[in-house]
C-alpha cells in the first residue's frame, strides 16, 4: 500500500489537502495508515487524475501505423512523461492492409502491454472521410463508409476500436453509423464537409462527438453553420480541441469553451511521431512532415497533427483560454473517460477507481506519473 500524505489533491470534492491510500486501485481518501509507503512530493505539488488522450497517432519517433508492439510501447512510455496514463492509438487513412496491421498490433499489445500509459483501444480516424476535407490524410486511400469493411477492421482489432471519425454526409455513412451505434462505438464527425443538417441527422444515428473541432471540417458561415456551427450549438456533441494555439486561435478556443456545456470539451493532442524529438523532418502516413517552432506541416503547409504534450494543453486551456483549473483538468481526464465509457474505473480520484495519477507543479510541469499504482515516470 502507498500513500500521498497531506497532499493537495483534485478529488470529486474539488482541490483539497488530504491523504490518498492506494495499491493498484484507490483504497481510501482522507484516511491515514502507518503501514503505507509514503510517496514524497515537493512543496506545491498537485495530484490530479491521470490524463486520457483519446486522439494521438504517435510520439517519441513511433506511430500507431507502424503496426508493431515496439512502436506502441514507445508511445506509451513517451506520453507518460506528459502525465498521460491512458490513450487511444489513432490510425489514419491508409491502405486496408496497413490499417489492419496497425489494428492487429493494438490487439496484441493490449494482451502484452509494456510499462507506460495504458492502451485503451483504437481511434479509427479514416478512411471513411471526405476527400475535400482530408487534411493531412492521403487522398488515394479515402474510402466510402462501409459496414462490411469496418467489420473486417473490427475483427482485426479484437473488438478494441473505441472511436470512429467519419464524414456523415458521405454515401453509406448512415448505415455505418447505425452499425457503430448498435455496438457502443463512439461516432465522431471528422474530416467532413457536412452541412449543419447533416450533423443533426448524424446525431439521430448516434453521433456524439466532433473530431479536432475547427480543423478539417466545414466552417461556420452565417448562411450555413456547417460542422463547426453544429459543434458549437448542439449540446449532444462533445468537441475535441487541439489546444496548442496553432491549430485553433485563442479567440476561437474561447468561443468553443463558452459554448460547450460542462463535460463536453475534450482535450486531445493529435500528436505524431515527431512529438518529443524537437524540430526536424518526420513522417506521417508516408508523407514527409516538417517540424519547426512546434508546428508540424506537410510540404504544402497543411498542418499534420501536432507535437503538443497533454500537460501543455491543460496549461494553455487555463492560462490562454481562461478556463478554470478544475474544468481544464476534467477536459483531459473525467470528460474523455465519460465519452469512452470508462468513468466507472478512471477519470477522477475516487475510492475504488484505478490508481492513475498525474502530479503537477504550479506551472503544469509533470513531476510524477502513476499507472495502476506503479510509478511509470519521475521527473529528473
Amino acid at each position: 500500500m502507498k500513500a500521498f500524505e497531506n497532499a493537495l489533491v483534485y478529488t470529486e470534492d474539488g482541490l483539497v489537502k488530504t491523504t490518498v491510500l492506494f495499491d493498484s486501485r484507490i483504497l481510501a481518501i482522507g484516511a491515514h495508515n502507518e503501514n503505507a509507503e509514503p510517496a514524497a512530493l515537493p512543496q506545491g505539488a498537485i495530484v490530479v487524475p491521470g490524463f486520457i488522450d483519446e486522439h494521438i497517432h504517435g510520439a517519441g519517433g513511433a506511430d500507431a501505423m507502424d503496426g508493431t508492439h515496439a512502436a506502441l510501447a514507445t508511445i506509451a512510455k513517451t506520453v507518460a512523461q506528459e502525465g498521460t496514463t491512458a490513450f487511444c492509438a489513432t490510425t489514419m487513412t491508409q491502405s486496408p492492409a496497413n490499417i489492419k496491421r496497425a489494428l492487429e498490433a493494438a490487439r496484441e499489445y493490449r494482451e502484452h502491454p509494456a510499462c507506460g500509459a495504458r492502451l485503451l483501444g483504437v481511434h479509427l480516424e479514416g478512411p471513411f472521410i471526405s476527400a475535400k476535407h482530408k487534411g493531412a490524410q492521403p487522398l488515394e486511400y479515402v474510402a466510402k463508409p462501409d459496414p462490411a469493411v469496418f467489420e473486417d477492421y473490427l475483427a482485426a482489432s479484437g473488438n478494441t476500436i473505441r472511436i470512429v471519425s467519419l464524414a456523415p454526409e458521405e454515401e453509406g455513412a448512415a448505415e455505418l453509423m447505425d452499425f457503430l451505434h448498435a455496438r457502443g462505438i463512439l461516432i465522431s464527425v471528422g474530416h467532413s464537409g457536412a452541412k449543419f443538417a447533416d450533423v443533426e441527422n448524424a446525431v439521430l444515428h448516434g453521433a456524439t462527438h466532433v473530431t479536432h473541432t475547427y480543423n478539417a471540417q466545414s466552417p461556420l458561415h452565417h448562411r450555413e453553420a456547417g460542422v463547426v456551427g453544429a459543434a458549437l450549438l448542439l449540446d449532444e456533441l462533445s468537441a475535441e480541441l487541439i489546444c496548442d494555439g496553432i491549430h485553433v486561435s485563442v479567440p476561437a478556443m474561447k468561443l468553443l469553451a463558452k459554448c460547450k456545456p460542462e463535460g463536453k470539451l475534450i482535450l486531445i493532442t493529435d500528436a505524431i511521431r515527431a512529438k518529443g524529438l524537437g524540430d526536424g523532418v518526420s513522417e506521417l502516413g508516408g508523407q514527409t512532415v516538417y517540424v519547426k517552432n512546434g508546428e508540424a506541416r506537410l510540404a504544402d503547409g497543411t498542418l499534420a497533427g501536432s507535437v503538443l504534450r497533454m500537460n501543455e494543453a491543460v496549461r494553455n486551456l487555463v492560462q490562454r483560454v481562461g478556463v478554470p483549473f478544475e474544468r481544464a483538468v476534467d477536459a483531459a481526464t473525467k470528460d474523455p473517460a465519460r465519452d469512452l465509457g470508462i468513468l466507472g474505473e478512471a477519470g477522477t480520484i475516487s475510492v475504488g477507481k484505478r490508481a492513475d495519477f498525474t502530479v503537477l507543479d504550479a506551472d503544469f510541469r509533470v513531476l510524477l506519473t502513476v499507472v495502476g499504482g506503479e510509478t511509470v515516470y519521475t521527473a529528473q
